[in-house]
């Protein structure tokens, strides 16, 4: 390139750059910044401008397109889209070019000006492209180190204002119906593309997720739940491993630590149940969880078994024990409690009815086996003494 015309080109950075700002009020997002993202916008246009002199002249970094956004404020690239980004490329381009001529001093050289431009031009767009992903890169970085502060948090039970203010960054700060889930996979090689699958099987079904994984296993807060089956399909599309303990849903986020300590529980304990499904409640692992010592479990399993029988009356309670005694034998139990065999059948309806028990099904019979067996440890003891008294009275 003639060294007149690159004087030129010099000459001119300041009133080319002003020229390309006035196009740019042409735009409302433009008029709409503030001064002081429309000053990072005007150092852009001049880099860029100065940049393609010095790429003329031969003398500048082989990669100098790259290098434009280098000096402008690191907020800009969160205040302008990309999309915005490429429009200021393309009007300071188009101002470049329209000054061909003032710039040149011979048709020859307004030739060789202009295809530089087009070629400079495609060299910005990619060095654009380059600092949003990098930025992008780092969000997303940011984003899933709060993701996984988060998570933690909700698993210790923790509602602190921090955790408030980083929910609500990730946009979690007025999330409702959230429930946790534990569950695992295969392949804990490639943790990132895990969360990744996670989060993508959870979106497809309408679900927002928080995805960490911690000590081997995949924890997931998800909200919008009515119910904690509605986590089912997403989790179980996306973690292979049998099962996947989903705890009670709760109001939001910061409840969230019961649902949190339910799952956990669960998921610790599930190994007691070879052939449960691939996606269960926490509350359906109330048993196993007695026996790996969850005290919240006794008490959960007393309240939702034992109370409701006491309550309905205790012709229900006794013929639930008595089934249990008699080993599910409708007629040795009705010999026992002296009623007729239908009697049974219709109090086994009540209790299925009452507290959601078959007893008639292995798997809900020893459920209440075990409820029982807790309420009776946990029940006062009463003196042997004393009870001969209360006989003979």
């Amino acid at each position: 390139m003639d060294d007149r015309t690159l004087a030129q080109l010099r000459a001119q950075v300041s009133e080319l750059t002003h020229q390309a700002l006035l196009q740019m009020e042409r735009h409302e997002w433009y008029r709409e910044l503030s001064a002081e993202h429309r000053s990072g916008v005007a150092l852009v246009a001049e880099a860029g401008i100065r940049a393609f002199g010095e790429w003329l002249s031969g003398r500048g970094e082989p990669g100098r397109a790259t290098l434009v956004f280098a000096d402008a404020p690191r907020e800009l690239s969160t205040a302008l889209s990309l999309e915005q980004t490429i429009e200021l490329v393309r009007v300071t381009v188009h101002t470049v070019e329209e000054s061909v001529e003032d710039l040149a001093h011979d048709p020859s050289e307004r030739d060789r000006l202009l295809v530089a431009c087009l070629r400079f031009s495609r060299d910005i767009a990619f060095g654009a492209a380059t600092v949003y992903a990098r930025a992008a890169e780092a969000r997303g970085s940011w984003d899933s180190r709060l993701e996984s502060l988060v998570v933690d948090a909700v698993l210790r039970g923790e509602a602190t204002e921090d955790i408030h203010s980083r929910a609500a960054a990730l946009g979690w700060g007025q999330a409702q119906g959230v429930a946790v889930a534990v569950g695992t996979s295969s392949d804990l090689t490639d943790e990132a593309e895990l969360v990744r699958q996670v989060r993508s099987a959870c979106r497809r079904h309408g679900r927002e997720a928080l995805v960490t994984i911690n000590s081997g296993r995949v924890v997931v807060v998800l909200s919008g739940l009515d119910d904690a089956e509605d986590a089912f399909a997403p989790l179980t599309a996306a973690l292979d491993e049998s099962p996947v303990v989903v705890g009670p849903v709760v109001p939001h986020l910061f409840a969230a630590g019961r649902s949190a300590r339910a799952a956990l529980a669960g998921w610790n304990a599930s190994r007691a149940w070879p052939d449960a499904p691939a996606a269960v409640r926490s509350s359906e692992l109330l048993p196993e969880r007695v026996l790996a010592g969850d005290d919240s479990a006794r008490r959960e399993l007393t309240k939702l078994v034992v109370r409701p029988l006491e309550e309905a009356g205790r012709d229900l309670l006794a013929t639930a024990e008595t089934m249990l005694t008699q080993g599910g034998a409708l007629e040795a139990s009705a010999r026992a409690l002296f009623v007729h065999v239908n009697t049974v059948r219709y109090r086994l309806a009540r209790i299925e009815e009452v507290v959601g028990l078959d007893l008639t099904d292995p798997r809900d019979a020893w459920t209440l086996r075990v409820a029982l067996a807790v309420h009776r440890i946990d029940a006062p003891r009463v003196p042997q003494w004393r009870r001969s008294v209360q006989g003979d009275a």
